[in-house]
């Protein structure tokens, strides 16, 4: 082969490369999926709320630990923003934005909790796993009504979604942080309310 053959072999093997990696690039970014803003989840989560107030927590770390604990998973920060929604004098839930990690790629999840710390609602705000790994909303609904218990994993009351089980891992983490979360962040103050 001369060398201007094999420069023309290597040329064209090399834009095949770049195309494909390109394509992959596009099929990935094309899977990204923003479905609510953090404003528009929060009217969602508070319909008819009056207003919705940000209620902003360092862990230390000792709650650090106690949250880990309770939700057999690991916190992705200890900078936690949980929003209560009231209408009056009438606490609504509380609504935790939770961003993490499926596989490779984000997700960002709500979890809205009723007053008494039971979930209300699972919501995806944005996926950029493929879509085929995103679970429906059926799936989601048997969260609902759930507190932080033993039960409440993949094989206890939570079902795997087949050929989606890091997707329903996540999210059944993504809940059980939000619930540990009201364990060790608010309940305590509720209860000196009381």
């Amino acid at each position: 082969m001369t060398k201007s053959a094999w420069a023309s072999a290597w040329s064209s093997s090399a834009l095949a490369g770049l195309a494909a990696a390109l394509l992959l690039t596009t099929a990935s970014t094309a899977a990204a999926r923003v479905f609510l803003s953090r404003a528009e989840a929060l009217e969602v989560a508070f319909a008819g709320a009056e207003r919705v107030e940000p209620l902003r927590f360092v862990l230390d770390d000792a709650q650090a630990k106690r949250v880990e604990a309770l939700a057999k998973a690991p916190l992705e920060s200890r900078i936690v923003t949980l929003h209560a929604g009231w209408r009056g004098d009438a606490l609504l839930g509380y609504a935790l934005i939770d961003v993490h990690t499926v596989r490779t790629l984000p997700e960002a999840l709500m979890i809205v909790l009723d007053p008494q710390g039971q979930v209300r609602s699972v919501r995806v705000l944005a996926f950029h796993e493929p879509s085929d790994y995103l679970p429906t909303e059926g799936w989601f609904s048997q969260f609902e009504g759930r507190g932080l218990d033993p039960d409440l994993q993949l094989q206890g009351r939570i079902h795997a979604i087949a050929g989606a089980t890091l997707s329903s891992r996540a999210v059944t983490r993504s809940v059980r942080r939000a619930l540990a979360l009201y364990q060790v962040l608010v309940a305590p103050a509720q209860g000196s309310r009381d």
